[in-house]
């Protein structure tokens, strides 16, 4: 589907004529502790309050765990079948990873399972460990994810207490840059592919250190040539709809 620029809702897109139903796109700066379920809800009810409709199509372009923030691409009407064009651009994340332990969903949401010596990771070496993560690699996405089995969601077959077994999937990493702060936090920036599970990343660089490790915090930057220092906030956005001015009954 071709869509229009002038329909990219950004915090400097000023308030203006808009027709939600035939499709916008909002970039949103997602909050640490929301869902991209509870985004979604949000402006999908002030659009509703907004229109005076009981329904209309909201979506977003690729999902953020609750512990990570940072951009979200949502979609309304008929711009809701270009989610999976957005969600095949490639992204730039940056975040924490914390050395020394592992935990079941391979970031800090659960408590440690395990922990790890540290004292021989040096700068030195973790340089060298992430130079086998660049370029495509095989990553098996954390048992505690979306991805289905069976129809079924791995995280809740995992709550339950099944076995969760998950393919590995081929990704790209085009870049793995690190500052190593402390024995135990390695600051990082990645750019990758779709379909990249960067708390995997995060377990996978703990085994190849032989250590272990897990993500402390997750900021997504940039999906394709949009970044997020141009996100509006959730009330921002709220805000925004309230004041536009929607055409599509012709006003």
């Amino acid at each position: 589907m071709q869509w229009d620029n002038n329909h990219i809702i950004t915090n400097s897109t000023k308030v203006a004529h808009v027709d939600f139903q035939a499709g916008a796109v909002l970039l949103i700066d997602k909050p640490l502790g929301w869902t991209s379920f509870d985004v979604v809800n949000k402006l999908r009810f002030a659009l509703r309050h907004k229109l005076g409709v009981k329904k209309i199509k909201v979506g977003h372009a690729g999902t953020l765990d609750p512990l990570a923030t940072g951009l979200l691409i949502l979609c309304t009407g008929k711009y809701t079948k270009s989610i999976d064009l957005f969600q095949g651009w490639d992204k730039v994340y940056s975040g924490s990873i914390t050395l020394g332990a592992t935990t079941p969903t391979y970031d800090a949401e659960s408590e440690p399972d395990a922990q790890f010596p540290v004292d021989h990771i040096t700068s030195g070496s973790i340089e060298e460990a992430i130079h086998h993560f660049i370029g495509p690699i095989s990553q098996v996405p954390p048992v505690y994810s979306a991805v289905k089995i069976n129809g079924t969601a791995a995280y809740s077959l995992a709550r339950r207490g099944k076995d969760v077994q998950i393919k590995p999937r081929i990704v790209q990493i085009h870049s793995f840059d690190t500052a190593f702060h402390s024995p135990n936090t390695i600051h990082f920036q990645v750019k990758c592919s779709k379909g990249t599970y960067i708390r995997s990343l995060a377990n996978d660089l703990g085994a190849a250190l032989r250590s272990g490790a897990f993500l402390q915090s997750l900021r997504r930057e940039q999906i394709g040539e949009w970044h997020v220092s141009a996100a509006l906030s959730v009330e921002a956005a709220r805000s925004w709809i309230e004041n536009a001015v929607d055409v599509s009954q012709g006003a």
